[in-house]
């Protein structure tokens, strides 16, 4: 599977409840901090809910790359998992 677009957020989902809500909230959390737009968000989102859950895990998994894991604790600190 491709990207929706060519960018990534700072993100681990390894230990995230995985519940597709939370997935998505969490990712989309995470690309706002980063300065991605609406547009770009919904776009993932869209082909994220496009089919199934191996789907939407795939296609968010697609858009996330761990470039600081001290820094991806701590965010993962703050939510509910």
């Amino acid at each position: 599977m491709k990207k929706v677009i060519n960018k990534t957020v700072n993100l681990e989902l390894v230990g995230i409840n995985g519940n597709a809500f939370m997935i998505m909230g969490v990712f989309q959390r995470q690309a706002r901090k980063e300065g991605w737009t609406q547009r770009e968000i919904d776009a993932v989102l869209k082909e994220a809910k496009s089919s199934d859950y191996d789907h939407l895990l795939t296609t968010i998994m697609n858009h996330c790359q761990l470039i600081d894991e001290d820094d991806n604790h701590s965010k993962l600190d703050s939510y509910d998992h």
